[in-house]
């Protein structure tokens, strides 16, 4: 038996598969008796981006940037405020109960937790059948049985594990789980928020080529949200830098590690540990602390922490705009290099 494989021609890897487009997600803040809205949380307040078919498209930022509440609003697991957001023609946002089930179907989440993201009264058998079953992907339990442990094959695991309950497993085998989980039901496109995060650095590199292959192998779109530059360098095709619910840059993996255009971008590069310690480099590292998202500042929201930040910078908002590279939210060209700037842009 063999999992359903997708979009094998070489001709659909440039067609967009999701287009999200002026998303907002904010939390209103309650107070009184009454619970009178005093405010809101900006998680994610008006990004625009897509994700083509085969690609891995990382989101990368510090905590706090929106980056998991991102992931969550593209299968509506948290409810967007306003925006739209198309996948293969539906809009998820005003998309019926009817319509959410077969994009969940095609949309699947691993969620950086395994520890939390797995029943644990259920056998690994039970989870993996529980999948197949609300979306009619097998019509016997013994169809089932042989499906799960083809899932379990592929994913690194064997049939033995198929009665084990998740407290009897590792954390890379609970993550491995999870990944035939989503798996199960034939998906195109998986959103992966910090799916290693939880994981010793020794089983990390496992899972993450792991995915890798089942990419190649079954034709698969990825999200990869993450903190980590590093994996973000191993996995992605292109990045989209996030910072306090914006995108603040995004271009293709080279370009974003070579030579970032925005003062974060560039800061967030600084930070990598150089793996020499023989070779000395002066860095400007990141100051000061993200701003929380009830008050967020004016203009450019990175302001507060930028070097390079002028009045213009504290009164309006940059918008992103085409350059050389990609997409950069920045009223200026900066020469990180001579720590310049070399010119303005003007939308």
């Amino acid at each position: 038996m063999e999992l359903h494989v997708t979009y094998t021609d070489e001709s659909s890897k440039n067609e967009e598969l999701l287009r999200v487009k002026d998303l907002k997600v904010w939390f209103p803040i309650k107070s009184g008796v009454i619970q009178r809205t005093i405010g809101y949380v900006k998680a994610v307040d008006g990004i625009t981006f897509n994700v083509l078919r085969g690609e891995t498209l990382g989101i990368v930022g510090e905590s706090g940037s929106g980056k998991t509440t991102l992931g969550k609003s593209i299968l509506k697991l948290v409810k967007p405020t306003s925006g739209e957001i198309y996948f293969e023609g539906i809009n998820i946002v005003k998309a019926r109960r009817s319509e959410m089930k077969m994009v969940r179907r095609r949309i699947q989440m691993i969620f950086q937790d395994p520890y939390a993201s797995l029943d644990p009264r259920q056998t690994v058998s039970s989870i993996l059948y529980e999948a197949m079953k609300i979306h009619g992907i097998v019509k016997s339990k013994t169809e089932a049985i042989e499906r799960a442990i083809k899932l379990l094959e592929i994913v690194g695991l064997s049939e033995e594990h198929l009665y084990r309950f998740p407290h009897e497993l590792s954390g890379g085998q609970r993550q491995r789980i999870a990944i035939a989980r989503a798996l199960a039901v034939n998906p195109i496109f998986l959103v992966l928020d910090e799916p290693t995060s939880f994981l010793d650095v020794s089983v990390q590199a496992s899972v993450l080529n792991l995915l890798k292959d089942l990419q190649r192998q079954l034709s698969l779109t990825y999200m990869f949200i993450t903190h980590n530059l590093a994996v973000v360098h191993h996995m992605s095709d292109r990045v989209a830098v996030m910072y306090l619910g914006k995108i603040v840059e995004i271009a293709d993996k080279d370009s974003i590690f070579r030579d970032p255009k925005h003062p974060y971008t560039f800061q967030l590069m600084e930070a990598i540990p150089l793996p020499d310690p023989e070779v000395k480099k002066e860095r400007v590292l990141l100051e000061g602390d993200v701003p929380s998202p009830m008050n967020v500042p004016s203009g450019c929201r990175f302001h507060p922490r930028c070097r390079y930040a002028t009045q213009r910078c504290r009164e309006v908002e940059p918008q992103l705009g085409v350059r050389s590279n990609g997409l950069v939210a920045c009223h200026y060209e900066i020469d990180f290099s001579s720590d310049k700037i070399v010119g303005e842009v003007v939308v």
